[in-house]
């Protein structure tokens, strides 16, 4: 393990090129829990709500029928998981050949296009597969081989899932977001990237500056401005980064959010009364903050 870790230090590329690669193949993974995760959730909650009606309105169960309540609310196979089935067109049910799976030259070699049916194939999934060797990539040349870069990486692979999510569904998963958080709290008790006392006042500080814009826009206009998921997620920086990045991962992440939904407004792609998921601008820009967010804070300090 130590003579890797020696060669990849004597050669920085070969470990950014190494990365890259790795990186994009778990990126092909996180654009399979991007599209079932939310699926599974569903079903969960269906479940819940059946047992829940069974439990306590058994009259309206036998009211409604036990058969009508059970009936699936998506048109997936009955075991459908993160594993099971594997890779399918959805058009046409064909398998997918392990080398139309390869990260970004699969989906490039079939021109986009289903091998048998020619249905089209969503750019997303290169996409996906590019960001995150590209990121992760970054994240090799900045920290090299390290436990930082090795927790950073599993960082940014929650950050992508998560927002590819919060794009598709509006929804930030507990079930992501909060062992996150703690990963990042777990990662500062050695002091990876900030100190303890930081991380847990960060990770309190992050929660409480949404909430606290929350109930005041709530009071204000009677409106919900954004979902709880995006509490855990500023938690969830605060927790890794501490306290002190807060403030410009709130300044970053709103800017863009307010640029992209102007222009979206400007475009007529957006009315003002249509929610936007707010959770990739946090993900993007407490990535940025993971890098360069000291760098910045230097350059906007100098200059007053």
């Amino acid at each position: 393990m130590n003579n890797i870790i020696d060669v990849f230090s004597q050669s920085p590329w070969l470990f950014v090129v190494v990365s890259f690669i790795f990186a994009a193949c778990i990126g092909s993974f996180l654009n399979v829990v991007i599209h079932r995760f939310p699926v599974m959730l569903k079903r969960e909650w269906q479940q819940e709500c059946n047992q829940y009606l069974s439990e306590y309105h058994p009259a309206l169960v036998a009211k409604v029928g036990e058969a009508e309540l059970q009936k699936p609310i998506d048109n997936y196979p009955s075991k459908y998981n993160l594993i099971i089935p594997a890779s399918r067109c959805p058009k046409c049910h064909s398998s997918i050949k392990a080398w139309h799976n390869l990260p970004i030259l699969g989906w490039m070699l079939l021109k986009g296009k289903c091998a048998n049916c020619q249905t089209p194939i969503s750019v997303r999934y290169p996409i996906v597969e590019a960001l995150t060797g590209i990121t992760v990539a970054t994240l090799a040349w900045h920290f090299g081989p390290s436990w930082q870069f090795l927790l950073a990486a599993l960082l940014t692979f929650g950050l992508i899932a998560m927002a590819g999510i919060d794009l598709d569904e509006m929804l930030l998963p507990d079930q992501i977001t909060l062992p996150w958080l703690w990963l990042g709290l777990l990662a500062n008790l050695n002091h990876q990237f900030v100190g303890i006392e930081d991380a847990l006042i960060g990770a309190m500080a992050g929660y409480l500056s949404l909430w606290s814009v929350y109930w005041l826009f709530k009071i204000l206009t009677g409106k919900e401005g954004m979902g709880y998921g995006d509490f855990k997620l500023m938690a969830l920086f605060g927790a890794w980064l501490g306290w002190q990045m807060l403030p410009l991962i709130i300044l970053l992440s709103s800017l863009v959010g307010a640029l992209v939904g102007i222009t979206m407004m400007l475009s007529k792609k957006l009315s003002r009364e249509n929610p936007i998921p707010f959770g990739p601008y946090i993900a993007a820009a407490g990535w940025i903050a993971l890098i360069w967010g000291q760098d910045i804070v230097d350059w906007y300090l100098a200059g007053l």
